[in-house]
């Protein structure tokens, strides 16, 4: 029963972050296109303190938008503000975290063949990174080192190459990725909450006193939602890499992670410049290039046997057949204690992806996904709690190869 609560919590949870994902993201790529779609105005506008405007047709009606250079002649009674999207992205992607790698961390954060952690360690450690990277980031933008745009780029960058490394060397491949994916969105929040929504609070206290708003409020809080629309691709993929294990379990996931990071900020960057009239298509080709030789570079080396074969004590040139039988024999003792109908494992209760391999004819019919997770990418048994070897995976994979034979 608890296991069946956690997994409507999760439910539950997932379909809220989603959902507040997508307004947080599109609000930040809305107000990026208008920001940099704005227009000179005419001088009617100027002299009421209007920096640009926009003219806009959308589901059947005509939209006027301009922004101020500071403030109106006269505030309005309602302004809206956009600030829960960022916070209730942030906290229910938390829940998320507490609920399935926390919670759940000998399940999906720590991985024996990594780093020997307890739970208690991993949480703390998982934790100590969230809190650590925005106070980082918190100080390097604070310090005179942000005023240099290159510089700052390059200690970020470094930062992300540390980063990524370091937690392929403590958690599981699938925890990594997650756990980089939080400290983006933990960033994000934090320029929300310590930057953009101040920078806007002290420009309408200035308003409201009468005085001169400070235009360096402005120019902070612009920078800070630069810097978040960026870094939107790469953890858009990072929510879903979960799917992709073929990214995370490989020998250097954490180099697979950082190429994608790159080309998929590669990619927001051509989008954000076009809005400002320049097209550099050579960024989007560059990214599509970038990402075939990456798909080239990580591909499993098919045909490659891992192990050699012994018949009677004497290596043989050439491998032997695998019987159903010790297929069967194999997938039953490493696998079914998950995948059944009836699930044996502490954690799943549930088949995962309603893959049943009980017996031969279940085996012959999911081979196709049994080669793609337990051969090729090896993610599969899940942290290979059952710890099957790579002689049995070389096995199954030559059983898989020849037809599945009797």
């Amino acid at each position: 029963m608890e296991s069946y609560i956690l997994d409507w919590l999760s439910l539950i949870f997932r379909w809220m972050h989603v959902i507040t994902g997508v307004a947080w993201i599109g609000a930040s790529f809305y107000f990026i296109w208008l920001d940099n779609s704005l227009e000179n105005p005419p001088q009617w506008k100027k002299d009421k303190g209007i920096k640009g405007d926009l003219w806009a047709i959308h589901g059947g009606g005509i939209y006027e938008v301009a922004k101020y250079q500071l403030a109106p002649e006269q505030m309005p009674k309602t302004l809206h503000w956009f600030k829960w999207e960022a916070y209730s992205t942030w906290l229910t992607g938390i829940v998320l975290l507490t609920l399935i790698y926390y919670l759940g961390a000998d399940a999906y954060l720590i991985d024996k063949r990594v780093a020997d952690l307890t739970q208690s360690q991993a949480i703390l450690i998982g934790v100590g990174f969230l809190l650590g990277s925005w106070v980082g980031y918190e100080m390097l933008c604070r310090s005179p080192i942000a005023k240099n745009g290159i510089a700052i780029g390059a200690i970020l960058i470094l930062a992300a190459v540390g980063l990524a490394y370091t937690l392929t060397q403590l958690f599981s491949g699938r925890g990594a990725y997650i756990h980089m994916g939080a400290i983006i969105g933990t960033i994000m929040a934090g320029n929300v909450f310590r930057v953009i929504m101040p920078s806007q609070r002290a420009l309408l206290a200035a308003i409201e006193k009468g005085e001169q708003p400070d235009p360096a409020w402005g120019k902070k809080a612009k920078l800070h939602s630069t810097h978040n629309t960026h870094l939107t691709l790469p953890l858009i993929f990072i929510m879903i890499s979960a799917h992709y294990p073929f990214t995370y379990t490989h020998q250097y996931n954490w180099l697979v992670l950082l190429a994608i990071i790159v080309i998929t900020a590669a990619v927001r960057q051509y989008f954000v410049i076009k809005h400002k009239g320049v097209k550099k298509p050579g960024i989007l080709v560059g990214s599509a290039v970038a990402t075939l030789v990456l798909a080239i570079l990580i591909a499993p080396k098919f045909g490659v046997e891992k192990i050699s074969t012994h018949d009677h004590g004497v290596q043989s040139s050439k491998p032997s057949v695998i019987t159903a039988v010790k297929a069967t024999e194999i997938l039953h003792a490493r696998c079914a204690s998950c995948h059944s109908r009836k699930p044996t494992d502490d954690v799943f209760t549930v088949a995962p992806g309603g893959v049943f391999l009980e017996n031969v004819d279940d085996m012959r019919k999911w081979a196709a996904r049994i080669n793609a997770r337990s051969v090729t990418a090896t993610d599969m048994p899940f942290l290979n709690k059952t710890l099957m070897t790579d002689e049995e995976r070389t096995l199954i994979g030559r059983w898989i190869s020849a037809g599945t034979p009797e």
